[in-house]
């Protein structure tokens, strides 16, 4: 079958898109990996109506919401190739087989690349965390730590200070210049600048950070940037912009989320920056509706 869309990426931005799409009228298909970026949070905080749910709830919910229309339909595989012109684009699937498309959305997100750290990986997104906004309320007043490696990493701290007492690891990597020092100085940040040895306490609790002069500093939380990457290399197989940010590469959009290449449109954490569930779901509503109108009108 033909799609008028197809939507590469289920989750907070893809499926936005596609239930305006659905109630449109419009057959769409969504393809997705079922690895959302959050799932390894217990709780997603600050998304309007669902705060404290898991995602794993929200997603499911809004998925049952969205197939309730007729036109709409949903492929749990991976796309591993695409190509094609606006009208005409085809997508290889990981099961191996084919789905064309009218029009594509891109929305299949970001993976984060963690420092090599003993203790950190399975701490990700319960103990160690991204956002203060997101995950910061549940520590408020404890013990906290950043990990701070760029020029950002004063900044950073100061943030984190406002949810309770911080400490700046800088991981042996010292980038911090005399206004840096002087603004953390004036919020109380305590900076630490030996290497990281490891993280301790019951998983998925933390309780120090263990440094490799032997010294533990306690804490029970960590935050940290992470570097990003793109979930899939389908945006640069199409010939879709690319640019940095100050997290990772991520696709090139104009104000209604379209592409550099016609046709092709792009949301959520793939192709914005900064990042959070709400964000994405409003880039989805943008681009889904811009991408209706380019159905109709043939412009976004």
């Amino acid at each position: 079958m033909h799609h008028d869309a197809i939507i590469v990426g289920g989750s907070y931005a893809g499926l936005s898109a596609a239930i305006h799409l659905g109630r449109a009228g419009r057959k769409v298909c969504i393809v997705d990996t079922g690895l959302p970026r959050n799932r390894f949070a217990s709780a997603s905080h600050g998304f309007f109506g669902h705060d404290g749910q898991t995602p794993a709830e929200m997603l499911g919910r809004a998925r049952a919401q969205v197939l309730a229309y007729p036109t709409v339909s949903f492929v749990e595989d991976e796309v591993v190739a695409a190509e094609g012109e606006d009208g005409h684009f085809t997508l290889r699937l990981a099961s191996g087989t084919q789905r064309t498309a009218s029009k594509l959305l891109l929305a299949f997100g970001v993976s984060d690349e963690l420092p090599p750290i003993t203790g950190m990986a399975e701490r990700w997104g319960q103990s160690v965390l991204h956002c203060p906004y997101c995950h910061g309320y549940e520590y408020g007043g404890n013990a906290l730590g950043v990990i701070g490696r760029s020029v950002h990493a004063a900044q950073h701290a100061v943030l984190i200070a406002e949810w309770g007492p911080t400490t700046l690891f800088l991981d042996g990597h010292d980038a911090l210049d005399a206004d840096g020092r002087a603004l953390l100085a004036t919020r109380g940040v305590t900076v630490e600048p030996a290497p990281i040895r490891a993280l301790q306490g019951d998983v998925p609790a933390l309780s120090g950070v263990l440094l490799a002069d032997g010294r533990t500093v306690a804490i029970e939380a960590l935050y940290l940037a992470p570097v990003t990457r793109l979930n899939s290399p389908i945006a640069a197989q199409l010939g879709c912009e690319l640019e940095d940010s100050m997290f990772g590469p991520m696709i090139t959009t104009d104000a209604m989320k379209m592409t550099t290449v016609p046709g092709v449109f792009a949301a959520g954490d793939a192709a914005r920056a900064p990042h959070n569930a709400t964000w994405a779901s409003a880039d989805g509503v943008t681009a889904g509706t811009a991408l209706h109108r380019a159905l109709v009108f043939g412009t976004a």
